[in-house]
């Protein structure tokens, strides 16, 4: 929108303007300051700790004009929050300037999340033929990093990882030219006083002569079958030929990583529609400033590219991403042939991102590393998200994403710091209406993963300012995120119930407080009762909840090991059926185990009872002979999603007993199974009956909680729902029931969004 030139005629007038949000490292100076000198308005505008502050003097209608301006037209990864005008007294001083940043307050101020490289310095980089040509860390106010090189607020240069990059002349013109781009830009460089690329040794010795292109260097070695250690802006990612069998082969046997696909990195949406089927919605997600992974679905008839079997073995998906850096798109323009971009670390340790730590840890499985001298301050993974009915899931919520805050639907008493769980580990820091989730911190079970928890905590408090009052925590005795907060001196503790916490996370997504159905589908969580919960009904609201319904429990035989060997799920749910024990290759598998494993359970010796959906999909798989055991967390369910076939099905009936918290028979469902699986019918056609059962069953158990309660709106939560064949299944028959229904979106349904949910609870409860 473009507003004229307003005259003088109206007696002046001076507002404070206070503007908060994600204003700082966007160009929100420079566009405030154009915007003034447009209108003819004088005064100022600066960064604090807080956000912008600005002075603006004129006639009322350029005023007028100017505010509604600052929201409608301000740069595109600015977000406003929240603008306040005051009246202060005229002064007629002259002009309209950019003053320095006020660093003297508490920190309060949003961080920008890194952004993808824009359009313009695309340009610039690859096809410009000036100074940036071909140079790796080209940016501008619109794109660059951001969240990974700052070191706290105001964002401004010296708080940043460029602090030690002095800005050269034709910078500096650039940096102080208000009809540049990058006026005021805080990473601005170029090759003559910006990062420099290196391709080392694992050694850190150099490689190549003065002069030589690391680039293309590197992209020669990845056709050459190496496994090159290369630096982005959150961490070391691992990369080889996606095309190159061996090369792949190696990586994941040097990994550690089994079966769990790798991420690939492709050059444009061209490249992605090649290997992958790209629907218009799954594009737009691709090409995010956040640049997440986006779950596809795997082309199979003529691809483009042949990718080597190891990269994502027996997947009907690929997880795609674009270039995000200059670094990748010139490194994909050399290549020419998608690679894998997988995060450098062994399987289940946290990201390297320190130099020294990657070529530490990164021996032994990189060959080389095209390395550069930017530090960078926070280790941040790629985020992970998938197309639902044409909209967006995030899977995994971090770089690009991180660290833009959640609004809350209510204002908290006191900050909270909400510690997650146990895997796929986040944790989130609130204060008013604001919550700021972690990025993906992983499996804290793993020792460095724990430190690098424990220091994000400690960072994020510093860079937001916040000193919680209330740690909200999981109920698990054993998660080390609940021992962190029992062992915080000077806090009070809120033990959140790891179901509850789901749907509440779900309810703030959408804004809501009032109770509804909470379906919580997972893997395990703590109940109240001490048992391990995972197929819950709830009625639920923010500060409370009860169990109205849930999967009848069953034992998990040999405890923890039942998680990593679905077959033991098999067994326990046959035991539940009765009768002899069928004849499947299952059983006749694991004959000698049956016995005493059935004892056991009976006796209740290292056998916990479970409701989890989550063990009642491992089960199937295991009837249906895809997976006996797992090398990654829920990879039984992901393959029984995957060979089941799409189309409408009828689903397998299954009881509901009520009495007086109604009991979901898992145990039909299996029965079913069984049946059809002793009459030969094919795998494929019993998955999506199995499936379908699943989600009718959500349904009559809704349909009765809205009998006993009158509630209409039901969330839907927990990482069995990241299942898009349940998923599409449960919310057609709840639609078609008459209810309003609520999934995630922007915060993960899985263990990912559970600490957003442990502050809104304790963040209610402590209102009431």
């Amino acid at each position: 929108m473009a507003y004229g030139v307003i005259s003088d005629e109206a007696s002046h007038e001076r507002l404070a303007v206070r503007v908060a949000g994600i204003v700082q490292g966007v160009g929100f100076r420079p566009f405030v300051y154009t915007l003034a000198q447009r209108l003819h308005l004088r005064g100022h505008v600066g960064n604090d700790t807080e956000g912008v502050f600005i002075e603006a003097e004129g006639p009322r209608s350029a005023l007028d004009v100017f505010l509604c301006a600052l929201d409608l037209e301000r740069p595109p990864l600015a977000v406003i929050d929240s603008m306040t005008a005051a009246p202060l007294p005229v002064t007629g001083s002259p002009g309209f300037t950019i003053v320095p940043s006020d660093a003297s307050g508490p920190p309060a101020a949003q961080v920008t999340p890194d952004a993808a490289t824009c359009e313009a310095c695309l340009e610039e980089t690859t096809g410009g033929g000036g100074r940036r040509q071909g140079y790796a860390f080209t940016n501008c106010t619109h794109c660059g990093p951001r969240f990974t090189i700052v070191r706290g607020v105001p964002y401004d240069r010296p708080n940043t990882t460029m602090a030690g990059f002095g800005m050269c002349d034709d910078c500096a013109k650039e940096y102080g030219d208000p009809d540049d781009r990058r006026f005021h830009a805080q990473p601005v460089c170029c090759p003559a006083c910006g990062p420099r690329l290196s391709l080392l040794s694992m050694d850190g010795s150099p490689l190549l002569t003065s002069g030589a292109d690391p680039i293309a260097a590197t992209a020669r070695l990845l056709r050459g079958g190496a496994i090159v250690a290369i630096k982005g802006l959150g961490g070391y990612h691992l990369a080889v030929d996606a095309t190159h069998p061996e090369a792949a082969a190696r990586l994941r046997a040097a990994k550690h990583r089994e079966d769990k696909p790798f991420a690939l990195m492709v050059a444009d949406l061209a490249e992605a529609a090649a290997i992958a089927e790209v629907e218009p919605a799954a594009a737009r997600l691709l090409r995010h400033p956040a640049r997440p992974i986006v779950l596809l679905p795997r082309r199979t008839r003529h691809p483009a590219h042949r990718i080597a079997d190891a990269v994502a073995p027996g997947c009907r998906e690929l997880g795609v991403l674009l270039p995000y850096t200059p670094l990748h798109h010139l490194l994909l323009a050399t290549i020419v042939r998608p690679l894998v971009m997988t995060s450098g670390n062994v399987s289940d340790e946290p990201i390297a991102y320190r130099d020294d730590d990657a070529m530490a840890r990164l021996t032994g499985i990189a060959d080389v590393t095209l390395t550069h001298d930017r530090p960078i301050h926070l280790r941040t993974d790629d985020s992970v998200a998938r197309v639902v009915r044409g909209s967006p899931m995030l899977l995994r919520r971090s770089r690009g994403y991180v660290p833009r805050p959640v609004r809350l639907p209510l204002k908290l008493r006191r900050p909270v710091l909400g510690c997650g769980g146990a895997l796929k580990n986040t944790f989130c820091m609130a204060r008013g209406e604001f919550a700021t989730l972690s990025h993906h911190i992983g499996d804290l079970a793993n020792a460095a993963t724990f430190r690098s928890y424990t220091e994000g905590v400690s960072h994020l408090e510093r860079l937001l300012g916040i000193t919680p009052e209330l740690l909200a925590h999981d109920l698990h005795p054993d998660y080390p995120s609940t021992a962190y907060a029992q062992e915080r001196p000077g806090v009070e503790l809120v033990g959140v119930q790891h179901h509850h916490a789901h749907i509440a996370s779900c309810l703030v997504e959408h804004g809501e407080q009032e109770a509804v159905i909470g379906v919580a589908f997972d893997g395990l969580g703590y109940g109240d009762d001490g048992t391990l919960w995972g197929g819950e009904i709830l009625v639920a609201d923010l500060a409370a909840y009860t169990r109205a319904g849930h999967l009848a429990a069953v034992p998990m035989p040999g405890g923890a090991a039942a998680v990593r060997e679905p077959w033991r799920m098999a067994l326990s749910y046959l035991d539940a059926i009765g009768g002899t024990l069928p004849d499947l290759p299952v059983t006749r598998r694991h004959a000698q185990a049956w016995r005493p494993l059935r004892g056991a359970a009976r006796a209740g010796v290292n056998a916990p009872l479970t409701s989890s959906a989550g063990r009642l999909f491992d089960a199937v798989a295991a009837l249906l002979d895809l997976r006996d055991e797992v090398t990654y967390e829920g990879q039984a369910a992901v393959e029984l999603e995957q060979v089941a076939r799409r189309g409408e099905v009828k689903g397998y009936p299954a009881e509901i007993v009520e009495d007086p918290v109604l009991t979901l028979s898992g145990a039909d469902l299996v029965e079913a199974v069984l049946a059809d699986r002793l009459d030969g019918v094919a795998a494929p056609e019993i998955a999506a009956r199995f499936h379908a059962g699943v989600a009718d069953l959500i349904v009559n158990a809704c349909l009765l909680v809205r009998e006993r309660h009158g509630l209409h709106t039901v969330a839907l939560s927990g990482g069995v729902f990241q299942n898009t064949l349940l998923l599409g299944r449960t919310l057609d028959g709840l639609a078609l029931a008459g209810f309003r229904v609520l999934t995630h979106r922007q915060v993960p349904c899985n263990d990912g969004g559970l600490s957003l949910g442990q502050v809104a609870v304790a963040g209610a409860r402590d209102r009431r």
